[in-house]
């Protein structure tokens, strides 16, 4: 089972489950309905829009026949790496003041999607240290197309924070 599970690590357990039942040629509502579960709830879990819950894993796992704690496990490796991903992708926190962003939580921002909103306020109420974190995190060409800063100005900054690491 070891390998199997290695082989699946990080990948949506709902994905797996797909493909456990197409292999099975088992189609989803009947299978759902004899887990006495809704099929949309099964589905939204394939289609990996839904997370396994301990007790849909027991049951999933007795079903296929697979060792207990099989989908649940799957479902933990799934959730780890989201976790790391949302810490690799974003800035060194400790090197932003909490009193920049103090209309949303911190640990909530998604950095990539909302890069414009964060570049801004950074760069108007940031201090030194906090440009320097966003111009090594979204890169200098980034931040002066949100800016607009065509001048020396960031690339001095650049500089000097090249220069300091």
């Amino acid at each position: 089972m070891q390998i199997v599970m290695d082989k699946y690590k990080g990948i949506h357990p709902g994905i797996v489950l797909e493909r456990e039942l197409k292999k099975r040629k088992l189609k989803k509502a009947p299978f759902a309905i004899s887990l006495k579960e809704y099929p949309q709830t099964l589905n939204e879990i394939t289609k990996g829009r839904r997370g396994i819950t301990p007790a849909l894993s027991l049951k999933i796992d007795k079903a296929l026949e697979f060792e207990e704690g099989t989908m649940l496990v799957l479902q933990a490796y799934y959730e780890i790496g989201k976790e790391k991903l949302k810490l690799e992708n974003r800035p060194n926190l400790s090197l932003l003041r909490n009193a920049l962003f103090w209309d949303t939580d911190i640990e909530k921002i998604n950095w990539s999607k909302q890069f414009k909103s964060v570049i801004k306020r950074v760069f108007e109420r940031g201090n030194e240290g906090e440009k320097s974190e966003i111009i090594r995190f979204y890169g200098i060409e980034k931040v002066k197309e949100v800016t607009g800063d065509n001048d020396q100005k960031i690339s001095l900054k650049i500089l000097d924070h090249v220069k300091t690491s």
